[in-house]
């Protein structure tokens, strides 16, 4: 429809909200009965509230989904996805059409079963795991107010919405993340409760009896309750928390599954088709007489321009970015638009000799510090933060300001203790676009930040996690925080890259890999022990990129191949030293990414690797290292969990030392020869 003809539209008696709300309860009935699969139930309770939200307060534009200054609305309770499609079907995204909808959770559809980002125009971050969408909107919330106090109202002026349910709520991650929302103030977050006191297993009462206001008002957050299906009531509300200088929730007390005589109010209303004659009784009740899909014209044309209403403002917005001079609007674009400054690149290089030059016996996390004092002034969009842990995880740079409620324009963040909030939070920043978030903590803490570091990953998105005190090298502190699992579960993930860096070169570049890399989280696992240096000639060329390399290549041919990463490499070129002695020729290879080297050529591939045995070395259980190691290769590194004790001991008792390389090697040569 052309915008003429929604303005003539738009122009006649409007129809009544609750036909406007019955428009997103069938096309959501229709679909989960069509699928077969699904859940009806929030949709339907939760149609009001979103008429309410998408046709007077949500400012988007559906020609152009991804306009900077949009309002961001986030779907928590993602399982009720078909309640997005439909909007997004009625206010006008041309890629959600009715035909999508039909083809809900079908293959190749635009509608999975929970929201996908990058997979359907319109959807801000992927949900489902309950609890990571109110999460990752406050990541979206700070960066908002963030980006608006360093370029203004002209370019940066808008709200972030939340559709959260009781298990969003219950899930832990919320009291990290409206803890965290609450001390910065992020009024700019607003968060509708789907208050119907339904789960899965029945009513919200077996299993929980917090007082979610209270909860909320003791974290700084503006509350209220409403009826959530009374519009004047939510159009108060809403009205009233864009006016807090505070977080707010508006608890929605509405019915699950609103208008089905035989399931509103029920769990079974909650994840299953209503059934044919329940679907015929619930479109009398609600007077809808219309077949399956079918919106009336005036109905569908209301909801069109409803859609409309914010074309005029982004216009609007696109004009005052013009007005405004390069020097204002470019920094701006330039983080938008995701792309790193040429001063960038510069000083990337100029660190990279100095490392080699200098070469530094330093821990990787101490390495690490140093490239972020390197690079931060050149990034003015890269946005520093920890768990708490800044000054072990040494993740601050020397001219970094930290963010706080009367300071916006700083550029690290204290997390607080709170990794899966920080985790999530790091998304949202990153989603909402404008900085290049990366965050701190240990390694053995990765499984609290591991649901959200997997949505990252899911996403395709560019967040950087700094975890440092990545083995028994840690010493002291014993097996709860000695990582052996952590790395090859996080390999697990896809489309996450996993770097483990051997010296300070090694960790720049693996620095410049994840800033560089678009559509993928990073996970920088850092040593807190001193690394000998090895990288020491000058090279234009990043070989943490290819994700492993030759470092030493004996004369005359390999007898074996020393495979390791971070910590160990130093121990794999002091094995080859041992076997030199004895005439045997080992090849050290570095391996600091394996998803890295899995994407490069087979022929490179086969070359660093050679036809030679092979020894993985690794202060952490086997994981993967059999795809590089093959049969006739052996794993030097640990079976179970740690110890307490200082890191030379601990390397001597679990047997990750020299000698034990070079005897492994020695018997992997023997059986060779044998066969």
């Amino acid at each position: 429809m052309t915008a003429i003809a929604l303005q003539t539209v738009a122009a006649k008696p409007e129809i009544g909200h609750a036909e406007m709300a019955n428009a997103i309860r069938f096309l959501a009935i229709d679909a989960v009965e069509k699928a077969k699969s699904g859940h009806p139930g929030m949709p339907m309770g939760m149609a009001d509230v979103a008429t309410v939200l998408f046709r007077e307060f949500l400012r988007y534009d559906p020609t152009d989904p991804a306009w900077p200054d949009r309002d961001r609305f986030v779907l928590s309770a993602g399982h009720g996805s078909m309640l997005l499609y439909a909007l997004l079907h009625l206010t006008g995204y041309e890629a959600v059409t009715l035909d999508e909808l039909k083809s809900f959770r079908q293959w190749g559809a635009k509608t999975p079963g929970h929201p996908e980002y990058g997979h359907t125009p319109g959807v801000e971050t992927t949900t489902g795991p309950l609890g990571q969408g109110i999460a990752t909107a406050v990541g979206m919330a700070l960066a908002e107010r963030m980006m608006n106090a360093r370029y203004g109202d002209d370019l940066v002026d808008h709200y972030t919405y939340v559709i959260a349910g009781d298990g969003c709520l219950m899930e832990g991650i919320s009291h990290e993340a409206i803890s965290l929302a609450g001390h910065l103030k992020l009024s700019r977050l607003i968060v509708l409760f789907d208050d119907n006191h339904i789960s899965i297993d029945g009513s919200t009462s077996l299993s929980c009896s917090d007082d979610q206001l209270a909860r909320f008002a003791a974290s700084g957050w503006a509350t209220c309750r409403i009826d959530g299906h009374d519009p004047s009531a939510i159009s108060n509300a809403i009205a009233q928390a864009r006016q807090s200088d505070r977080p707010s929730l508006i608890a929605c007390r509405t019915t699950i599954g609103f208008g089905s005589p035989g399931r509103q109010g029920s769990e079974k209303a909650h994840g299953a088709p209503l059934g044919a004659e329940e679907v015929e009784k619930t479109r009398a009740a609600l007077n809808w007489p219309h077949p399956p899909f079918q919106i009336p014209g005036e109905i569908l044309a209301n909801w069109r321009a409803a859609g409309a209403r914010g074309r005029i403002e982004r216009q609007a917005w696109k004009e005052r970015a013009r007005r405004l001079c390069a020097g204002d609007r470019s920094p701006c674009h330039d983080a938008l638009n995701k792309k790193l400054p040429a001063t960038y690149a510069e000083r990337m290089s100029s660190l990279l000799a100095q490392l080699t030059t200098e070469q530094p016996k330093i821990a990787t996390r101490q390495a690490s510090q140093v490239t972020i004092d390197a690079i931060a002034e050149a990034l003015p969009n890269l946005l520093g933060g920890s768990a708490d842990l800044t000054h072990s995880n040494l993740t601050k740079a020397k001219t970094q300001r930290p963010v706080t409620p009367e300071a916006m324009d700083g550029n690290y963040i204290h997390y607080g203790v709170r990794e899966h909030a920080m985790a999530a939070a790091m998304n949202g920043i990153a989603l909402h676009g404008g900085f290049i978030p990366y965050g701190g903590t240990f390694l053995a803490f990765a499984d609290y930040s591991r649901p959200a570091i997997r949505l990252a990953a899911l996403m395709g998105i560019r967040v950087i996690h700094v975890m440092t005190h990545d083995s028994i090298g840690l010493g002291e502190d014993g097996p709860t925080h000695q990582p052996v699992e952590h790395l090859a579960a996080l390999r697990a993930i896809p489309n996450l890259l996993v770097f483990r860096p051997a010296d300070a070169v090694e960790t720049a570049e693996a620095w410049d890999c994840a800033l560089r890399t678009e559509t993928a989280p990073s996970v920088l696992c850092l040593s807190r022990q001193a690394l000998p240096p090895f990288r020491t000639e000058p090279s234009d060329l990043n070989r943490v990129a290819l994700g492993a390399y030759v470092v030493d290549e004996p004369e005359g041919g390999r007898d074996v191949t020393l495979i390791a990463t971070g910590s160990e490499v130093a121990i794999a070129r002091d094995a080859a030293k041992l076997l030199a002695a004895d005439g045997v020729r080992a090849a050290v290879v570095s391996a600091p990414c394996f998803e890295l080297f899995r994407q490069q050529p087979a022929a490179y591939r086969a070359d660093v690797l050679g036809e030679a045995p092979r020894i993985g070395i690794e202060a952490a259980i086997e994981g993967d290292w059999a795809r590089w190691l093959g049969d006739s290769g052996e794993f030097v590194g640990m079976q179970g969990f740690g110890a307490s004790a200082p890191a030379e001991v601990l390397y001597r008792e679990f047997g990750i030392t020299p000698a034990a390389v070079a005897d492994a090697a020695l018997r992997c040569i023997i059986r060779a020869r044998a066969s």
